[in-house]
Protein backbone atom coordinates (compact mmCIF):
# COMPACT_ATOMS: atom_id res chain seq x y z
CA UNK A 1 0.00 0.00 0.00
CA UNK A 2 1.13 3.53 -0.72
CA UNK A 3 0.79 5.55 2.48
CA UNK A 4 1.13 9.31 2.33
CA UNK A 5 3.69 10.61 4.77
CA UNK A 6 2.47 13.07 7.34
CA UNK A 7 4.71 15.81 5.96
CA UNK A 8 3.08 15.34 2.53
CA UNK A 9 -0.39 16.11 3.84
CA UNK A 10 -1.87 19.56 3.07
CA UNK A 11 -0.58 22.17 5.47
CA UNK A 12 -3.12 24.08 7.55
CA UNK A 13 -2.42 27.40 9.29
CA UNK A 14 -2.29 27.73 13.08
CA UNK A 15 -5.56 29.69 13.15
CA UNK A 16 -7.34 26.99 11.14
CA UNK A 17 -6.08 24.22 13.45
CA UNK A 18 -7.02 26.18 16.57
CA UNK A 19 -10.47 26.88 15.14
CA UNK A 20 -11.05 23.24 14.21
CA UNK A 21 -10.38 22.23 17.81
CA UNK A 22 -13.21 24.44 19.10
CA UNK A 23 -15.93 22.00 18.12
CA UNK A 24 -16.72 18.41 17.06
CA UNK A 25 -16.43 18.41 13.26
CA UNK A 26 -18.80 15.43 12.90
CA UNK A 27 -21.60 16.85 15.04
CA UNK A 28 -24.75 18.20 13.36
CA UNK A 29 -25.92 21.60 14.62
CA UNK A 30 -28.96 23.76 14.17
CA UNK A 31 -28.45 26.88 12.03
CA UNK A 32 -27.83 29.37 14.84
CA UNK A 33 -25.39 27.05 16.66
CA UNK A 34 -23.43 26.40 13.47
CA UNK A 35 -23.17 30.08 12.62
CA UNK A 36 -22.10 30.92 16.16
CA UNK A 37 -19.21 28.44 15.79
CA UNK A 38 -18.36 29.87 12.36
CA UNK A 39 -18.07 33.36 13.83
CA UNK A 40 -15.86 32.05 16.65
CA UNK A 41 -13.55 30.54 14.03
CA UNK A 42 -13.45 33.60 11.73
CA UNK A 43 -10.08 34.93 12.86
CA UNK A 44 -8.73 36.62 9.74
CA UNK A 45 -7.76 40.28 9.84
CA UNK A 46 -10.38 41.08 7.18
CA UNK A 47 -14.18 40.76 7.33
CA UNK A 48 -14.55 37.17 6.14
CA UNK A 49 -17.36 36.10 3.84
CA UNK A 50 -19.60 33.35 5.21
CA UNK A 51 -20.71 30.73 2.70
CA UNK A 52 -23.29 27.94 2.71
CA UNK A 53 -22.68 24.66 0.90
CA UNK A 54 -25.50 22.19 0.21
CA UNK A 55 -24.76 18.65 -0.98
CA UNK A 56 -27.84 17.72 -2.98
CA UNK A 57 -29.47 14.36 -3.67
CA UNK A 58 -29.58 15.18 -7.38
CA UNK A 59 -27.73 14.15 -10.51
CA UNK A 60 -26.95 17.33 -12.43
CA UNK A 61 -26.14 15.32 -15.57
CA UNK A 62 -29.92 15.06 -16.08
CA UNK A 63 -31.69 18.24 -17.18
CA UNK A 64 -34.76 17.42 -15.06
CA UNK A 65 -32.59 17.34 -11.92
CA UNK A 66 -30.96 20.73 -12.35
CA UNK A 67 -31.70 23.61 -9.99
CA UNK A 68 -30.88 27.21 -10.70
CA UNK A 69 -32.35 30.45 -9.47
CA UNK A 70 -31.69 33.66 -7.59
CA UNK A 71 -32.81 35.31 -4.39
CA UNK A 72 -32.36 38.72 -2.80
CA UNK A 73 -31.01 37.93 0.68
CA UNK A 74 -32.92 39.77 3.47
CA UNK A 75 -29.72 41.38 4.75
CA UNK A 76 -27.73 41.56 1.52
CA UNK A 77 -24.27 40.07 1.06
CA UNK A 78 -22.10 42.85 2.43
CA UNK A 79 -20.54 43.31 -1.01
CA UNK A 80 -21.29 46.11 -3.48
CA UNK A 81 -21.49 44.47 -6.88
CA UNK A 82 -20.22 46.11 -10.06
CA UNK A 83 -22.89 45.55 -12.70
CA UNK A 84 -22.38 45.33 -16.47
CA UNK A 85 -25.54 45.70 -18.59
CA UNK A 86 -25.79 44.74 -22.26
CA UNK A 87 -28.49 46.99 -23.72
CA UNK A 88 -29.13 49.52 -26.50
CA UNK A 89 -31.20 52.66 -26.97
CA UNK A 90 -33.79 53.51 -24.26
CA UNK A 91 -32.87 50.38 -22.27
CA UNK A 92 -29.24 51.50 -22.13
CA UNK A 93 -30.37 54.87 -20.81
CA UNK A 94 -32.60 53.12 -18.27
CA UNK A 95 -29.66 51.02 -17.11
CA UNK A 96 -27.43 54.06 -16.68
CA UNK A 97 -30.12 55.89 -14.69
CA UNK A 98 -30.65 52.79 -12.51
CA UNK A 99 -27.01 52.81 -11.42
CA UNK A 100 -25.32 50.26 -13.69
CA UNK A 101 -21.54 50.53 -13.51
CA UNK A 102 -21.03 49.72 -17.19
CA UNK A 103 -23.51 49.80 -20.09
CA UNK A 104 -22.90 48.87 -23.70
CA UNK A 105 -23.38 46.37 -26.50
CA UNK A 106 -20.95 44.93 -29.07
CA UNK A 107 -18.10 47.16 -27.86
CA UNK A 108 -18.33 45.63 -24.37
CA UNK A 109 -18.26 42.12 -25.84
CA UNK A 110 -15.15 43.07 -27.82
CA UNK A 111 -13.50 44.46 -24.68
CA UNK A 112 -14.09 41.17 -22.85
CA UNK A 113 -12.96 39.02 -25.79
CA UNK A 114 -9.90 40.96 -26.88
CA UNK A 115 -8.70 42.59 -23.65
CA UNK A 116 -9.74 39.94 -21.12
CA UNK A 117 -11.67 42.65 -19.27
CA UNK A 118 -13.58 41.41 -16.20
CA UNK A 119 -13.93 44.43 -13.90
CA UNK A 120 -17.51 43.51 -13.01
CA UNK A 121 -19.29 41.10 -10.65
CA UNK A 122 -22.65 40.61 -12.40
CA UNK A 123 -23.98 40.75 -15.96
CA UNK A 124 -27.52 41.70 -17.00
CA UNK A 125 -28.77 41.68 -20.58
CA UNK A 126 -31.95 42.51 -22.46
CA UNK A 127 -33.23 39.54 -24.52
CA UNK A 128 -32.35 41.20 -27.83
CA UNK A 129 -28.68 41.36 -26.77
CA UNK A 130 -28.30 37.62 -26.14
CA UNK A 131 -27.02 37.01 -29.67
CA UNK A 132 -24.05 39.20 -28.72
CA UNK A 133 -23.70 37.91 -25.15
CA UNK A 134 -24.04 34.30 -26.30
CA UNK A 135 -20.67 34.53 -28.03
CA UNK A 136 -19.12 35.16 -24.61
CA UNK A 137 -20.41 31.89 -23.14
CA UNK A 138 -16.99 30.23 -22.86
CA UNK A 139 -15.60 33.29 -21.06
CA UNK A 140 -18.53 34.24 -18.82
CA UNK A 141 -19.87 30.73 -18.11
CA UNK A 142 -16.94 29.34 -16.08
CA UNK A 143 -16.98 32.49 -13.93
CA UNK A 144 -20.71 32.15 -13.23
CA UNK A 145 -21.37 35.46 -14.99
CA UNK A 146 -23.51 34.32 -17.93
CA UNK A 147 -26.95 36.03 -17.88
CA UNK A 148 -29.87 33.62 -17.55
CA UNK A 149 -33.66 34.13 -17.57
CA UNK A 150 -34.04 31.79 -14.54
CA UNK A 151 -31.90 34.08 -12.41
CA UNK A 152 -33.64 37.21 -13.68
CA UNK A 153 -30.54 38.52 -15.44
CA UNK A 154 -32.01 38.29 -18.95
CA UNK A 155 -34.86 40.78 -18.76
CA UNK A 156 -36.42 43.91 -20.21
CA UNK A 157 -36.82 45.28 -16.68
CA UNK A 158 -33.16 46.21 -16.34
CA UNK A 159 -33.81 48.77 -13.58
CA UNK A 160 -35.35 46.12 -11.32
CA UNK A 161 -32.55 43.63 -12.08
CA UNK A 162 -29.89 46.23 -11.25
CA UNK A 163 -31.64 47.22 -8.01
CA UNK A 164 -31.91 43.59 -6.88
CA UNK A 165 -28.30 42.82 -7.76
CA UNK A 166 -27.05 45.86 -5.85
CA UNK A 167 -29.33 44.98 -2.90
CA UNK A 168 -27.73 41.58 -2.40
CA UNK A 169 -29.15 39.20 -4.97
CA UNK A 170 -27.31 35.89 -5.12
CA UNK A 171 -27.58 33.13 -7.69
CA UNK A 172 -27.67 29.50 -6.66
CA UNK A 173 -27.05 26.60 -9.02
CA UNK A 174 -26.05 22.96 -8.89
CA UNK A 175 -22.39 22.46 -9.83
CA UNK A 176 -20.80 19.40 -11.46
CA UNK A 177 -20.31 17.74 -8.06
CA UNK A 178 -24.02 18.23 -7.20
CA UNK A 179 -23.26 20.90 -4.61
CA UNK A 180 -24.77 24.38 -4.31
CA UNK A 181 -22.29 27.00 -3.02
CA UNK A 182 -23.52 30.46 -2.07
CA UNK A 183 -22.34 33.44 0.04
CA UNK A 184 -24.74 34.44 2.81
CA UNK A 185 -23.01 37.56 4.15
CA UNK A 186 -20.03 38.77 6.15
CA UNK A 187 -18.79 37.66 9.57
CA UNK A 188 -19.55 41.18 10.85
CA UNK A 189 -23.29 40.58 10.23
CA UNK A 190 -23.60 38.49 13.39
CA UNK A 191 -25.58 35.28 13.92
CA UNK A 192 -29.09 36.75 13.58
CA UNK A 193 -28.63 38.37 10.15
CA UNK A 194 -26.60 35.44 8.79
CA UNK A 195 -29.27 33.03 10.04
CA UNK A 196 -32.01 35.02 8.26
CA UNK A 197 -29.99 34.94 5.04
CA UNK A 198 -29.22 31.22 5.36
CA UNK A 199 -32.86 30.32 6.01
CA UNK A 200 -34.03 32.42 3.04
CA UNK A 201 -31.53 30.66 0.77
CA UNK A 202 -32.43 27.20 2.09
CA UNK A 203 -36.15 27.94 1.58
CA UNK A 204 -35.49 29.01 -2.04
CA UNK A 205 -33.51 25.83 -2.73
CA UNK A 206 -36.25 23.67 -1.18
CA UNK A 207 -38.90 25.48 -3.23
CA UNK A 208 -36.85 24.79 -6.40
CA UNK A 209 -36.93 21.00 -5.78
CA UNK A 210 -37.33 19.25 -9.15
CA UNK A 211 -40.16 16.75 -9.58
CA UNK A 212 -37.55 14.17 -10.63
CA UNK A 213 -35.68 14.39 -7.30
CA UNK A 214 -35.66 11.11 -5.36
CA UNK A 215 -34.57 10.22 -1.85
CA UNK A 216 -33.13 12.79 0.53
CA UNK A 217 -33.12 16.16 -1.27
CA UNK A 218 -30.55 18.01 0.88
CA UNK A 219 -27.97 15.38 1.83
CA UNK A 220 -25.80 17.71 3.91
CA UNK A 221 -25.37 21.39 4.68
CA UNK A 222 -22.20 23.15 5.80
CA UNK A 223 -21.41 26.78 6.68
CA UNK A 224 -17.90 28.22 6.77
CA UNK A 225 -16.06 31.52 6.74
CA UNK A 226 -13.43 32.31 4.09
CA UNK A 227 -10.50 31.03 6.16
CA UNK A 228 -12.31 28.81 8.66
CA UNK A 229 -13.30 25.13 8.78
CA UNK A 230 -16.77 23.92 7.78
CA UNK A 231 -19.48 23.43 10.40
CA UNK A 232 -22.23 20.91 9.70
CA UNK A 233 -25.94 21.74 9.93
CA UNK A 234 -28.56 19.06 10.48
CA UNK A 235 -30.26 18.81 7.03
CA UNK A 236 -33.34 17.20 8.59
CA UNK A 237 -34.19 20.54 10.19
CA UNK A 238 -34.23 22.46 6.91
CA UNK A 239 -37.83 21.76 5.97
Amino acid sequence: MNHRKEDEMPKRGKNYKASAELYNKQELHDVDQALDIVLQTAKAKFDETVEAHFKMGLDGRHADQQIRGAIVLPNGTGNTKRVLVFAKGPKATEAEEAGADYVGAEEMAQKIQKEGWFDFDAVIATPDMMSVVGRLGKLLGPKGLMPNPKSGTVTMDVAKAIAETKAGKVEYRLDKTNIVHCPIGKASFGVEKLSENFNALAAAIIKAKPAAAKGQYIRSAVVASTMGPGVKINPQKLG
